[in-house]
Order: C-alpha cells, then structure tokens, then sequence
C-alpha cells in the first residue's frame, strides 16, 4: 500500500503494524516515492551478511611503512581553531 507523507505521519504505528504484517509500506510526497517503512525482521533480513564499516575499515589493505610514517608525522594540531 501506498501512504502519503501526511497519512503515514498521522497513522505511524499503523503503517509500522502494516509493515509488520503484510511487508514493506510505501511513502510517498507529492505522488513521488520517498522513503520505505520496513519491519525490524525485513531489515535484518536484508543485512544479513553485509559487511559493517568496521568490517570494512579493518578489512582494508595494510599500511606499508611509508603510509605508516605519512601519518605519524602530520601535525599534531588542529588545522583551524574550534571553539565549543
């Protein structure tokens, strides 16, 4: 089913029992697709074996000594002030 934006925003939890229920929930602005409410075991599902950004991260090739020292004498400081 499609929702429009304002329909699934005054009806949230009966598109998210919808989602639940019977699949994914179409949003839609201006007749324009704009977001899926999916249910958390459809989520899942679909990240099931996907690789996370740490896994990413720490699955990247290794530093050789030149990237190694390029990194190890860059500036210690920031590059601007930054005030809180």
């Amino acid at each position: 089913m499609e929702w429009q934006l304002q329909d699934a925003k005054n009806h949230f939890s009966k598109v998210v029992q919808k989602a639940r229920h019977e699949g994914p929930q179409i949003v839609t602005l201006r007749g324009e697709r704009t977001a899926v409410v999916l249910s958390a075991h459809d989520y899942d599902a679909l990240r099931a074996g996907r690789p996370t950004l740490v896994d990413d991260l720490l699955g990247g090739p290794d530093w050789d000594a030149e990237l190694a020292d390029a990194v190890e004498a860059r500036a210690k400081t920031p590059s601007r002030d930054v005030a809180f």
